[in-house]
């Protein structure tokens, strides 16, 4: 019983980051219909620019606070130079992000090296029903709450946020009252750089990272955020917890190597169960 509820717990803390991720690439999927494939990049620039800013002498908080800030102006660059330009197709955007997404391991191996980075999280633990628990795993979840508590007010309360959701529902509508979708879409990225941010400095000190982090990173963010039809944060939330929890219990239990073929299969199985159910909905609807 211990160790199902150690596995629970690690796999809390884990799809807490992937639900981040996740939420990133449904925050800017919505208002422009673009697949980021270079999202889990944020995540990587991220943490190991904590690092970077730690081993210099920045003290904890201030540290992973401006790694985040890095993230979010990288969503922004990748951002324009994705959607930048007017016309631009959301399949060449995709294709853009993914271009970006392979010359950013270049980037990190000049600016960080080729090897794996960490730092220490939050320090200490405690016991719950005789398991001890990191408390970076309960930081990992208390912020996770924090921040899809923030977007939820932001996109219920701010008149940014709500210019996002009315670019979401109808960008031709959010174009006719006067809302600048291009630059609503700008917004988006770094929104989405931020929430990658926050996850990879949350992981980075539970699970060294990398410039090639980002596979694993991606394919994970991209099955939380199917789970909600790359829609619905609430639901990237509820996928990547899912998913974090199934690829803990699988690594705890001896089967560790096939993580990422449970987050593709997961993935699969969404996709192709939204397509089943996609003519149905609209079936009744008529």
């Amino acid at each position: 019983m211990s160790d199902f509820l150690s596995y629970l717990i690690n796999g809390l803390a884990v799809g807490c980051g992937f639900a981040l991720i996740g939420s990133g690439l449904v925050a800017i999927h919505r208002v422009t219909r673009v697949v980021n494939f270079a999202q889990a990049m944020f995540a990587v620039v991220a943490g190991l620019s904590a690092a970077s800013f730690l081993s210099a002498g920045l003290p904890h908080g201030a540290a992973e606070i401006a790694a985040v800030l890095v993230a979010a102006a990288a969503g922004l660059v990748v951002g324009v130079l994705a959607i930048g330009r007017p016309g631009t197709s959301p399949l060449s955007a995709l294709i853009v992000t993914l271009g970006i997404g392979i010359f950013a391991y270049a980037v990190e191996i000049v600016v960080w090296g080729d090897q794996p980075r960490s730092f220490a999280g939050l320090r200490g633990s405690f016991t719950v029903a005789g398991v001890t628990v990191q408390k970076q795993y309960l930081l990992i979840v208390a912020v996770t709450a924090l921040t899809f508590t923030a977007l939820a007010l932001f996109f219920g309360r701010t008149y940014a946020g709500k210019g996002l959701t009315a670019c979401a529902s109808n960008p031709y509508a959010a174009r006719v009252v006067g809302i600048d979708v291009r630059r609503m879409g700008l917004l988006a990225f770094g929104l989405g750089g931020a929430l990658g941010g926050i996850a990879g400095v949350l992981v980075t000190p539970l699970q060294p990272i990398s410039f090639d982090s980002d596979v694993t990173l991606i394919v994970n963010g991209f099955a939380a955020a199917i789970f909600g039809g790359l829609q619905r944060p609430g639901a990237a939330l509820a996928g990547g917890l899912v998913l974090g929890v199934a690829e803990a219990m699988i690594a705890g239990y001896g089967l560790g190597s096939y993580q990422i073929e449970v987050a593709l299969g997961l993935m699969l199985a969404l996709m192709i169960w939204q397509a089943a159910r996609t003519p149905a909905l609209h079936e009744e609807t008529a």
